[in-house]
């Protein structure tokens, strides 16, 4: 008897405490031995506190990397700009230019952040060789074409991802160049091939068979979060 009022008011204890308690309970009038008994008590109130502090936690990040992405945006098309200021021919220009002086097929063209106004046209010959063609972007004379021997596979790499595509980097330079003044085109063949450019507005995505242009939209941005909304999900299922 005297063992079942000690057990009793333990559990009453941990019930108000949460928790683990161990009891023991000395012999009573039966003359039984001793024994320990544990009262256990599921409280999952201390856990609701950290799961409501580690969701605003999250949401907190979540604004951080959203006004971050802006502001990286922002000073993306200020530095196009700045980029653009003095071009007089434009990247569609400067690639057929380069494809006059070199024949082959333009994977690339990028309009010099260093001032000196020159556009830099990557051109891939059928035999997977690249060529370096450096355009003026004041008149669009060729300045220097440049084999390069770097000695990797890029060139055919790019001829492979190109293979069936029906718009060159002309044309998609051309097609970009209704979102703003192109400062780069190339080949973004890190999943489904497409033509990526940057303008004065912003980064697009044009398809290789249509030329239709979309907004591009940053691969590992999307990947943290999706990663974001795992680690919530699984809080939320413990």
């Amino acid at each position: 008897m005297k063992r079942n009022i000690v057990l009793a008011t333990v559990a009453a204890a941990a019930l108000i405490g949460g928790g683990t308690v161990a009891a023991y309970a000395g012999s009573g009038d039966d003359g039984a031995s001793p024994r320990q008994s544990d009262v256990r008590v599921a409280d999952d109130r201390d856990d609701a506190p950290k799961d409501d502090t580690d969701d605003r936690d999250d949401a907190r990040d979540d604004r951080d990397d959203a006004r971050d992405d802006r502001d990286d945006a922002r000073d993306d098309r200020e530095e196009a700009a700045a980029q653009a200021r003095g071009a007089d021919v434009t990247a569609a220009e400067a690639i057929a230019a380069a494809l006059e002086r070199t024949p082959g097929t333009a994977v690339s063209a990028e309009l010099d952040d260093d001032g000196s106004r020159v556009w830099e046209v990557t051109v891939v010959k059928a035999d997977g060789t690249e060529h370096d063609v450096r355009v003026s972007a004041g008149d669009g004379k060729v300045l220097s074409d440049r084999r390069d021997d770097d000695g990797d596979d890029d060139g055919r790499t790019d001829l492979a991802a190109l293979k069936g595509s029906t718009v060159d980097a002309r044309e998609a330079a051309e097609a970009a160049a209704a979102k703003g003044t192109v400062v780069e085109i190339d080949l973004d063949d890190d999943g489904p091939a497409v033509w990526k450019a940057e303008t004065t507005k912003g980064e697009w995505n044009v398809d290789l068979k249509s030329g239709t242009v979309t907004a591009h939209h940053d691969d590992a941005g999307q990947d943290d979060d999706r990663d974001d909304r795992d680690d919530r999900n699984d809080r939320d299922d413990d």
